[in-house]
Order: structure tokens, then C-alpha cells, then sequence
């Protein structure tokens, strides 16, 4: 398994330490703090948006995903404000590159 295989087939996965919990990002078979071994899971998607803007119609914010993970995506629906909760609710890639549609909740 790898982040961009299960990427294009919509799953946003991130790898998690197995001894202390840590969320390793980016993920990696080994965790960055007590080196111990990681395993893969699929991401909760929740986080909170940090900073956004807009260009034409569209609203793209960053969000950091499970208090740890920082994204860019694309806000589907409302206007955003900073601290709003978010959610994932679409990825892939498009053009090799990553893409992420998030919504807000409320």
C-alpha cells in the first residue's frame, strides 16, 4: 500500500505509530519519534481550517487534518472563516497532482 495508490482511488490514508500513537506525516514505515513501527489507516478526513482565500467563485483554505496533517483543498460549499471545522469529502488525483474538496461543518 501507498498514500498515492489509495489517493486516486479516493482514500485518504496517513500512517500512525503503533507504540505511541503519533500520526507520521509524511508517512513513512517508521515513526519520526520513537522509531518504532507505524501502520496505515484511513484518515478521519476532520480538521480545522487555518488560513483561507478566494479567486473567482472558489474558496481554497488550508486545513490541518487531525491536528497534525496541513492540506490545501477546495471548499465545496459556503464561505469559509478561520477555525471553521472541516471535513474531506472528495480526493484523488488529477494531473498527478492531489486533490482535495472539503466542506464545512456546522
Amino acid at each position: 500500500m501507498n498514500f498515492e495508490s489509495e489517493l486516486k482511488k479516493g482514500n485518504f490514508m496517513i500512517t500512525e505509530c503503533n507504540n505511541c500513537k503519533k500520526i507520521v506525516w509524511p508517512c513513512s514505515i517508521f515513526c519520526n519519534k520513537c522509531f518504532k513501527n507505524t501502520q496505515w489507516r484511513k484518515s478521519t478526513g476532520e480538521g480545522k481550517i487555518i488560513e483561507f482565500s478566494k479567486k473567482e467563485d472558489s474558496f481554497f483554505c488550508i486545513a490541518e487534518i487531525e491536528n497534525s496533517i496541513k492540506i490545501i483543498g477546495q471548499i465545496d460549499f459556503g464561505i469559509p472563516s478561520i477555525g471553521d471545522k472541516v471535513r474531506i469529502l472528495e480526493c484523488g488525483m488529477v494531473n498527478e497532482n492531489m486533490q482535495v474538496k472539503l466542506e464545512i461543518i456546522r
